[in-house]
């Protein structure tokens, strides 16, 4: 990872307003906070089957949707609870649907791993490793039909870099100039083997060079330094020039899921990442050495947003379950055959 960047410097560099910094910080704190709620959720029982937090991860979605525009789709492997907080999905449903109840964005039928929201355009979580990277090329395929100069975003971690339909979908996206990024968020462990131990190749965005697809490798830990990115390759996208890869390194700091003990690292490697490169620490700390906002100005957003994941948790906790009725809803299939 890149070494601690001063403060003040990286400030100075971003020449971005206090609004931009405190709208990230908000954000991220945010992803956080919620996340954080959502473990709570998980080890009380209230939350079943799988949820993967994306706490220290908060970084790359924050900036990469600071640098799209409205109409802009994305979608996303099961980490997704940020990806959806970050293009503006109300808390409640999100957290209502991983407690499996009704107020969920999938009236509490596809929890943790499948939500959807057509008006934000995200089109999920997906619990199929890869799957969803070709299913990005075909939301770009659509906008590219259209000829409504949109871009997608297409999410998918370092493991599922080494599946075989990402490099089926690199292909036909560069041969159709596809109005796709595909968005490596590289937390180094998969689900729970190094990059160093899972693959060969020491650069992931590289593998598209074969395809003649353009990209970059992006610290992941610098909100600014992936806006940066993103706004570059949302540039490419929009002019007609095709795909673009964004490997983003980041890092998790809890395990690939909540059943995940993470004995592959040490603590002390986690707590090295934490104190040094945090990525909400960072636009704290900007913040307060550019004095553009105060200690107590960043314990008041801390406590507002404390309120509003709180009052999701008990929006999710009265929510009541889905009805029987609704397992015949939402189908493709509106007639059971039955047999004779």
């Amino acid at each position: 990872m890149p070494p601690k960047k001063d403060a003040e410097t990286a400030a100075n560099r971003a020449n971005v307003s206090a609004e931009e910094l405190l709208g990230h910080y908000r954000e991220m704190l945010m992803i956080r906070r919620f996340e954080e709620k959502a473990g709570q959720l998980y080890g009380m029982g209230l939350i079943g089957g799988f949820c993967h937090l994306y706490i220290g991860q908060e970084a790359v979605v924050v900036g990469l949707e600071a640098a799209a525009s409205e109409g802009d789709k994305r979608v996303t492997s099961y980490r997704d609870h940020g990806h959806m907080l970050a293009c503006g999905m109300d808390p409640k449903g999100i957290m209502a649907e991983l407690t499996g109840r009704e107020g969920g964005f999938s009236k509490g039928k596809g929890g943790s791993m499948h939500m959807f929201s057509k008006e934000k355009h995200f089109y999920g979580g997906h619990g199929i490793v890869a799957a969803q990277v070709p299913l990005g090329a075909g939301l770009a395929f659509a906008d590219k039909y259209l000829g409504n100069d949109r871009v997608t975003f297409a999410y998918f971690g370092d493991g599922a870099a080494n599946q075989g339909q990402v490099y089926e979908t690199y292909n036909m996206a560069e041969l159709w100039d596809l109005p796709v990024i595909f968005v490596i968020e590289n937390n180094q462990y998969a689900m729970g083997t190094s990059v160093k131990r899972s693959t060969k190749s020491p650069s992931l965005w590289e593998r598209g060079v074969a395809y003649g697809i353009p990209g970059e490798e992006v610290d992941g830990m610098d909100v600014l330094a992936v806006k940066a990115a993103g706004e570059k390759a949302v540039a490419h996208c929009r002019a007609g020039k095709g795909p673009y890869i964004l490997e983003v390194k980041t890092y998790r700091y809890r395990g690939h899921s909540m059943s995940d003990p993470a004995k592959y690292r040490t603590r002390e490697e986690v707590q090295k990442m934490r104190d040094e490169r945090d990525p909400i620490e960072q636009i704290r700390n900007m913040l307060l050495t550019g004095k553009h906002a105060t200690e107590d100005d960043l314990k008041a957003i801390d406590r507002d947003i404390k309120a509003i994941v709180n009052e999701a948790a008990e929006f999710s906790k009265e929510s009541p379950e889905p009805h029987l009725d609704e397992l015949w809803t939402d189908i493709y299939a509106t007639e059971v055959p039955q047999e004779a």
